[in-house]
């Protein structure tokens, strides 16, 4: 793989912000990288909110629409960006991972994913490419807030290039897909193969009750993946195509 690895301090870092809300990571390596939207508007009010003592979240960058990156809490501290949140059996994501928060307003008026600035990821592809070539974090584990919190979260949304990411060495994407047939499941369906499914879902790494119910948790988890690897039809219903990029996604952990 490719990287161009970059020493932190050859970034262009602005450190005038630093937020009071971080802990200690009570001796847990890095091992994930998880990305936001902020869904705010306002750079001011956002690096605001973040430095708030009151509000109590924060991460540890946050990259600004033109590209600008800031360093709120030092990589060593456990920065709160997570919340309630699971991946891959840890379910204190904030004090295994470094968190970064994009300047994105997420949604428009009409609900629709509005793009990526190409200053804004160009900025987030040379800060990854730096963080993962100073800390083996694997391929895997570099997911969105929606991944690992997806019944509250949809950040960073259907729009985030994680296929144009991949291929510059950030995070996982199958290299071939199946083509095979399966059965369409949905909400409130019930069974061996929806246990299937949550099976292979929890084995790639999302925190899923292994039940056979096709619930609230379950649809929450297939529209999760589908932001992330099926962005084209994000409807929460486990076809064809999300079972095959399912099965490609675990074949190429």
């Amino acid at each position: 793989m490719n990287k161009s690895l970059m020493n932190e301090t050859e970034l262009n870092i602005n450190t005038d912000w630093i937020s009071p809300n971080f802990g200690d990571r009570k001796g847990h390596a890095v091992d994930m990288l998880v990305m936001h939207y902020t869904a705010m508007s306002d750079l001011d009010a956002t690096l605001r909110r973040l430095c708030d003592a009151k509000a109590q979240v924060s991460a540890h960058y946050l990259i600004s629409r033109d590209g600008e990156i800031f360093r709120l809490v030092s990589e060593d501290k456990r920065a709160w960006h997570a919340g309630v949140s699971a991946w891959r059996d840890i379910t204190d994501v904030n004090s295994y991972s470094i968190g970064i928060e994009l300047d994105h307003v997420g949604v428009d008026d009409a609900g629709d994913f509005v793009p990526y600035p190409a200053p804004l990821l160009k900025s987030l592809q040379d800060l990854s490419q730096d963080i993962l070539g100073r800390y083996e974090i694997p391929m895997r584990n570099v997911v969105g807030h929606s991944d690992v919190a997806p019944l509250r979260k949809q950040d960073p949304g259907n729009a985030f290039p994680w296929k144009n990411l991949s291929a510059n060495g950030i995070g996982l994407w199958p290299k071939q897909v199946p083509s095979a047939s399966y059965e369409l499941l949905k909400q409130g369906d019930k069974g061996p193969l929806v246990e299937e499914l949550q099976s292979r879902f929890h084995q790639f790494g999302y925190g899923i009750t292994i039940d056979g119910d096709f619930g609230d948790e379950t649809h929450a988890v297939v529209t999760a993946f589908q932001r992330h690897f099926c962005a084209a039809k994000v409807d929460g219903l486990a076809g064809n195509d999300t079972q095959n990029m399912l099965l490609a996604v675990l074949q190429s952990i």
